[in-house]
């Protein structure tokens, strides 16, 4: 009796484990986004053919854990992420680069002078008509790419810049010495690669990619918004702050 009773626990445990990795799966992969219903109790007993004991124990695990959150008669839904503030300090490529111990180089792939549209309001924090320079620049760590920087400078804020040559110095550094800013905003978010995106950093389309967004202001005037698309499996994030006393 007590061999019997261990397997059925083993069976137990090992269904319990398999309801986490499968829904745990669908959430961290995309399939599953912020605000999806997961499947009633009842119907995840049906699919695993289990006690709904073992399901309520398996969600309850999940909650606990921040990826889905059960509301009463309504179900469990997958959590929307929490955000946290931080201050990132701006950094130069460059730097984060030569702190890896590999050469640094990087090429201008576009330069584009243009007014801005209604479409770059969704992106940047520029009124209609800005006159602006679009830039998209390709830095390497060695012979790997680095990240993809995708940059606008409002020429309302920084006249120089139209006859600055960043085919031969990167926009970021030269912004930081040259033009005064007060105030920035940072946003980070993992994406899936387009297929542009993908040829341009060198990798399999569809791969994780860690993206980081900034605008910065100088008094209440954009400088400039700068979209950095890194290869999500050779880069980390790292922000040192301390809580607000209170």
């Amino acid at each position: 009796m007590q061999d019997i009773s261990s397997r059925q626990s083993e069976a137990t445990i090992s269904l319990h484990q398999r309801i986490l990795d499968d829904i745990e799966t669908r959430i961290i992969s995309g399939e599953w986004q912020p605000g999806h219903r997961i499947p009633f109790e009842h119907e995840l007993t049906e699919y695993y053919s289990c006690s709904r004991m073992t399901v309520n124990k398996a969600l309850t695990q999940l909650a606990k854990a921040g990826l889905i959150e059960r509301k009463r008669r309504s179900g469990s839904f997958v959590s929307f992420p929490q955000s946290q503030a931080a201050i990132l300090e701006i950094h130069d490529i460059r730097d984060e680069v030569a702190a890896l111990g590999v050469p640094y180089r990087f090429e201008l792939l576009k330069r584009n002078e243009r007014l801005s549209g209604p479409a770059d309001a969704r992106h940047i924090d520029m009124p209609r008509h800005t006159p602006l320079i679009e830039l998209v620049c390709r830095h390497y760590a060695g012979k790997r790419v680095f990240a993809l920087e995708e940059r606008f400078i409002s020429l309302d804020a920084v006249p120089s810049a139209a006859s600055t040559n960043f085919a031969e110095q990167s926009p970021g550094p030269w912004l930081v010495s040259c033009v005064p800013w007060s105030n920035a905003q940072h946003s980070i978010r993992a994406v899936v690669s387009t297929e542009e995106n993908a040829a341009t950093l060198g990798v399999p389309a569809g791969s994780p990619c860690l993206v980081v967004e900034r605008q910065t202001w100088n008094a209440d005037q954009p400088v400039t918004h700068v979209r950095f698309t890194y290869p999500g499996d050779s880069h980390a994030l790292v922000a040192k702050f301390t809580p607000s006393q209170s």
